[in-house]
C-alpha cells in the first residue's frame, strides 16, 4: 500500500480549503500540501456557481441581519461585523490579484447594486429607520433611501411593473454591491497552488477512515473510485472543509470536541429565468424580508447572476428537505450521522423545531404555480414559461449541545478544532463564503498560534491590512482599505467610490 507523508491534509476541494491551503502557502511556502476530492473535478458541490446565491454578503441588502427588537430598536450591530469580515475576505483577494496571482477580478467579482425592497407602512418606516442607523457610519455612507415609486422604478422596473400604485413601497441601494462566482475563485486559488512543486491534488478519491497515532500525526486511509487503488496519507494537520459531509469527516476523526454535534441537512431550490429580454433589464440582487416566523434561510430575493460571463436570473430560495449531506451523497446519510453522543441534542432540538418543520414541508409540497405567487411579490408580471426550477446546493445546518436545551440549532457557521490543534472542521452554512478568509485566519489562529505569534505576523499584516483591529471603530483604517479594495478589484471608480473623508448617506426623492 502506497504511503505518503504532508504537512497540511486538505478534506474537500471547495472554497474552505482552497482558501487554507492559499493563505497557508503565502505564509510558509516550504508546506506540503494535498488536497482529496471525492469528486473528479474541484469545486462541484456548495462552492460551484449554480449551488449558491454569489451575494457577497456586506449586510447593504439583507434585512435578516439588521433585527427590529421589541421595542422598535433596529439591531445594527450584526452588520457591521458582517461588512467588516467582507472587507476581509476582500483584502485578501485584492492582495492575490495584485500579486498576479489570482485571475483578472472580472473572472470571479463583478459590481452588481445590493438593493432591500419593502410594501407596506409598517415596513417602510423599519428600512427608513434602518438605513437612518446603518449611514451614520462610512461603512454604509453609500447607501441611498427613497419612497419615491418612479425611483425606484429606475432602479428595479421589473419589480415595479404591474404593481399596484396605491401600495407603499421603499427600497435602498448600494452600488458597491457585489455578484461573486465562488467556484471561479476558488479555482483559481487551487490553480495557484498547482504552481509549487510541493501541492498534490487527489481527485475521485474518497477518506475510508482518519486515525490519530501516539505522535499526533493523523493517518487518512483514501480509496482512489477509478482505479479502486488504496493508499495512505500521514499528515501534520488536517483541515475538514467537506461542505455537508465535513460533520462525517469530524465524526470519522473521533476528537473530543466534535461530540454532541449533529446536522440537519435542507436542500434549496431557485426559479431561475435565462431569456435575455427579462435577464437585461435586471442587474441588482434585491432582497425583502422574510415571512413572520420563518426562518433565516427564507428570506426572499431575486438576483443577478453573472457566471462565466453569462446572466441570469434567480429568485428564491425555497427551501426542501433530503436526508443527503451533499448533493452527490447517500439518502443514508442523516441516519449514518446518528450517534450515542448526538441523540440527545439532535431529539431535543427535533421536538422543539416544528415550526421548521411544518415550513419545510410546506415549501416541499409547493407547487411551480404557488413558486411563482411568490416571485410575483418581486416581478408582478413574470410568466410561468419564463421559469424553471433548479436545485442549488445542499446545506447540513449545525446541531449542538445545549446545557439549557439539552439541543440548540445554529444557522451560521463554526470552527471545531482539536485541543491538540492538529484538526480542524468546518460546520455550518451562511454567510459562508463571503467570509471565508476571516473563517480561515481563525482556524490559523487556532491552530498556527504560535507561528503566527512569532513568524507570520507582518505577513498576515501585509495581505489584511486589518488584522487584529477594528475598521468599525478606527474610520480612517476602514477608508483606506476600502479605496484599495475597490481599485484592486475594479468595482467601481476610484474617486467616486473612495472618499478621504466620510460622506453621508444619501436620501432620494422621499
Amino acid at each position: 500500500m502506497e504511503s505518503k507523508t504532508t504537512d497540511i491534509l486538505l478534506i474537500g476541494a471547495g472554497a474552505m480549503s482552497a482558501t487554507l491551503g492559499s493563505v497557508l502557502k503565502q505564509l510558509d511556502p516550504s508546506y506540503s500540501v494535498t488536497m482529496i476530492e471525492k469528486l473528479d473535478d474541484v469545486v462541484k458541490e456548495s462552492t460551484d456557481g449554480w449551488n449558491n446565491a454569489g451575494t457577497g454578503h456586506a449586510a447593504y441588502c439583507e434585512l435578516n441581519y439588521t433585527p427590529e427588537g421589541k421595542d422598535g430598536t433596529i439591531n445594527i450591530e450584526r452588520a457591521f461585523g458582517i461588512n467588516a469580515r467582507f472587507e476581509v475576505s476582500l483584502s485578501y483577494w485584492a492582495y492575490m490579484v495584485n500579486k498576479g496571482a489570482f485571475p483578472e477580478p472580472e473572472s470571479f467579482i463583478v459590481p452588481t447594486p445590493h438593493m432591500s425592497f419593502v410594501w407596506g407602512e409598517d415596513n417602510v418606516d423599519f428600512l427608513r429607520r434602518r438605513y437612518e442607523a446603518l449611514t451614520a457610519h462610512p461603512m454604509f455612507t453609500e447607501m441611498q433611501f427613497t419612497d419615491d415609486p418612479e425611483v425606484i422604478r429606475e432602479w428595479m422596473p421589473l419589480v415595479m411593473e404591474g404593481r399596484d400604485s396605491s401600495e407603499k413601497v421603499a427600497a435602498t441601494r448600494v452600488d458597491i454591491g457585489t455578484d461573486v462566482n465562488f467556484a471561479s475563485l476558488s479555482r483559481g486559488m487551487i490553480d495557484e497552488l498547482k504552481t509549487y512543486d510541493n501541492f498534490d491534488l487527489r481527485l475521485s478519491t474518497k477518506v475510508k477512515s482518519l486515525t490519530q497515532g501516539d505522535d499526533k500525526r493523523w493517518t487518512a486511509k483514501i480509496k482512489n473510485s477509478k482505479t479502486g487503488e488504496v493508499s495512505e496519507i500521514n499528515a501534520g494537520f488536517v483541515f475538514i472543509g467537506a461542505g455537508g459531509a465535513s460533520l462525517t469527516m469530524l465524526q470519522k476523526s473521533g476528537i473530543a470536541e466534535g461530540k454532541g454535534y449533529g446536522g440537519f441537512p435542507v436542500s434549496g431550490q431557485w426559479l431561475v429565468c435565462n431569456n435575455p429580454k427579462i435577464v437585461e433589464r435586471h442587474l441588482a440582487k434585491v432582497y425583502g424580508k422574510a415571512p413572520v416566523g420563518s426562518p433565516p434561510m427564507s428570506v426572499p430575493h431575486l438576483d443577478t447572476r453573472v457566471i462565466d460571463g453569462k446572466n441570469a436570473l434567480l429568485f428564491g430560495p425555497f427551501a426542501g428537505f433530503t436526508t443527503k449531506f451533499l448533493k452527490t451523497g447517500s439518502m443514508l446519510d442523516l441516519i449514518k450521522s446518528l450517534k450515542l453522543n448526538n441523540l440527545w441534542p439532535m431529539f431535543n432540538v427535533g421536538i422543539r423545531s416544528m415550526d421548521l418543520i411544518k415550513y419545510l414541508i410546506t415549501e416541499v409540497m409547493q407547487t411551480h404555480k404557488s413558486r411563482m405567487k411568490a416571485l410575483r411579490n418581486y416581478f408582478p408580471e413574470a410568466k410561468n414559461e419564463d421559469w424553471t426550477l433548479a436545485t442549488a446546493g445542499q446545506r447540513v445546518q449545525i446541531i449542538k449541545r445545549c446545557p439549557d436545551k439539552g439541543g440548540k440549532l445554529e444557522f451560521g457557521t463554526e470552527v471545531i478544532s482539536s485541543e491538540d490543534r492538529t484538526l480542524s472542521s468546518l460546520l455550518g452554512a451562511s454567510p459562508g463564503a463571503s467570509v471565508m478568509v476571516p473563517i480561515i485566519l481563525q482556524v490559523i489562529e487556532e491552530c498556527f498560534a504560535d507561528r503566527l505569534a512569532n513568524e507570520w505576523m507582518p505577513k498576515v499584516k501585509e495581505m489584511i491590512p486589518s488584522y487584529a483591529e477594528s475598521i468599525v471603530s478606527n474610520e480612517d483604517l476602514f477608508l483606506s482599505i476600502r479605496r484599495n479594495n475597490l481599485q484592486s478589484l475594479r468595482l467601481s471608480d476610484s474617486q467616486e467610490h473612495a472618499p478621504v473623508e466620510p460622506l453621508q448617506g444619501q436620501q432620494v426623492n422621499s
